[in-house]
């Protein structure tokens, strides 16, 4: 087990003189509010929206817009925590270079960082799966607000008295309703061809990453001197194929993040612990121009 102290100094001596590509994940997020997909086993612990569900299905989509209508104020709500603030701190000072996220909370962003790739997308982001319109999220909420006027009250008085809406938010920005509350919702549709294919710009299981955003993420890959991989499980080849693509260049590689990875076998450097304390203990001891310590 590694104290903070002692996983901030083996990261700091693996960085130095070496820049990082870093590659993030949902654990990262996870002291802003947003949970993780999986338990400390590596068990997802939710069952997200899948694109082919998503794509198929005007009741999939319904069920997911009512979903995300209603936990979107929290989603949106999220800000930086310490952990992105440090990663920040860290490429300002010359450690970290680009960032490659698997996230779609745009945290990274917020906190200042740049050279960011979304690489499964942004929810605040909304694209016509029909004509290719792109929307911003805050325009497509208004729009559900005003067709849905009463489903707030309907989410919120459940039979009995208790509520409709879970209390946590999902990993997709969305909550969990029962089937009551969705069953009326009127979900968004295209204010340029009418359709109802609207889709968040994001990845959804079971989708694809756009090949030419998977080939900028390999160029960086092939180009690092180093890969700082921050907060992810590694579970689904989308970030694992990119630990593979280093280590097989000879890419020095730390992952830190809490519990088990696909990627622990391929790591230089494997820190299994809290990961914004040890992010911040690295960045405070670190100056533009100086190496870390």
């Amino acid at each position: 087990m590694h104290d903070w102290t002692h996983a901030a100094a083996e990261l700091a001596d693996l960085l130095e003189d070496r820049p990082a590509l870093v590659l993030s994940g949902a654990g990262l997020s996870t002291d802003s509010g947003i949970p993780d997909y999986r338990g400390p086993d590596g068990t997802r612990r939710v069952t997200p929206m899948s694109h082919g569900e998503f794509v198929t299905s005007p009741v999939g989509r319904q069920r997911y817009w009512a979903r995300s209508y209603a936990g979107w104020e929290r989603f949106s709500a999220a800000r930086p925590n310490d952990g992105h603030r440090a990663i920040t701190t860290l490429q300002q000072a010359g450690r970290v270079g680009a960032i490659i996220s698997q996230n779609v909370d745009g945290l990274h962003q917020a906190a200042g960082a740049r050279d960011v790739i979304d690489l499964h997308g942004r929810l605040a982001e909304v694209v016509c799966l029909t004509c290719d319109a792109r929307l911003e999220r805050s325009a497509v909420q208004e729009w559900m607000a005003t067709a849905n006027p009463d489903f707030a009250r309907t989410v919120a008085l459940a039979p009995g008295g208790g509520s409709r809406v879970s209390a946590q938010i999902r990993p997709d920005g969305d909550v969990v309703l029962d089937d009551a509350a969705v069953a009326g919702f009127r979900a968004p549709r295209c204010p340029l061809c009418r359709g109802d294919a609207l889709k968040p710009d994001v990845v959804f299981f079971g989708g694809s990453v756009p090949k030419v955003r998977v080939e900028r993420c390999f160029a960086l890959t092939d180009q690092a001197r180093a890969l700082l991989v921050v907060g992810s499980s590694l579970m689904v080849m989308s970030g694992l194929r990119f630990v593979k693509r280093a280590a097989a260049h000879g890419i020095p590689i730390a992952v830190l993040t809490k519990g088990p990875t696909r990627g622990d076998d391929l790591a230089t450097l494997k820190i299994d612990a809290p990961i914004t304390p040890v992010l911040s203990r690295l960045a405070g001891a670190v100056r533009p121009g100086a190496a870390p310590r």
